[in-house]
């Protein structure tokens, strides 16, 4: 049974990592979309809520698990028994950043192995962090995010402006 990993901060979860994510699942028996903790990022949303987003967009697709974790990369990968770990690429940025964390995990695991796939042309220039921009200053977002998740961001930022003031 092949297992895939795809690992990220979804923070929110966008059209991209839907894109990925349903194109992972049908290279692999089991995909387990891993929404990890970073310490070093400020994330809009809670664990919890990044996990709510994740199963909300994936529900369709029945061979994807959606997790938590607070590790390694390489400790999910041993404790799942994975095949590889899926990655999404949106520019050569992103693959130079996704080699050079792929040759450290190699260190740590011999065995690690990376599956880079490339996002579509339409969404080569959306990022969580340009969702999140755009949705403060009122744009649009609903080319980037599905309409469940274009709702809580707009709440969580109703939220967070009551809250602020």
């Amino acid at each position: 049974m092949k297992t895939f990993i795809f690992p990220g901060s979804f923070d929110p979860f966008s059209l991209g990592h839907l894109d990925i994510a349903k194109r992972a699942a049908q290279l692999c028996d089991k995909l387990i979309v891993a929404v990890m903790i970073n310490r070093a990022k400020k994330s809009m949303f809670t664990v919890e809520e990044r996990v709510e987003m994740a199963k909300i967009c994936l529900q369709d697709i029945p061979n994807v698990e959606v997790v938590s974790r607070e590790t390694l990369m390489v400790d999910l990968y041993k404790e799942v028994n994975a095949s590889a770990v899926v990655r999404g690429l949106r520019s050569e940025s992103d693959f130079r950043y996704e080699a050079e964390m792929n040759a450290a995990n190699m260190l740590l695991l011999p065995k690690y192995q990376v599956i880079f796939l490339p996002c579509r042309a339409d969404l080569a220039f959306t990022s969580s962090t340009i969702i999140k921009e755009v949705a403060f200053y009122g744009g649009d977002i609903s080319r980037m995010v599905v309409p469940a998740i274009e709702k809580m961001v707009q709440d969580k930022l109703k939220n967070k402006a009551t809250q602020e003031s």
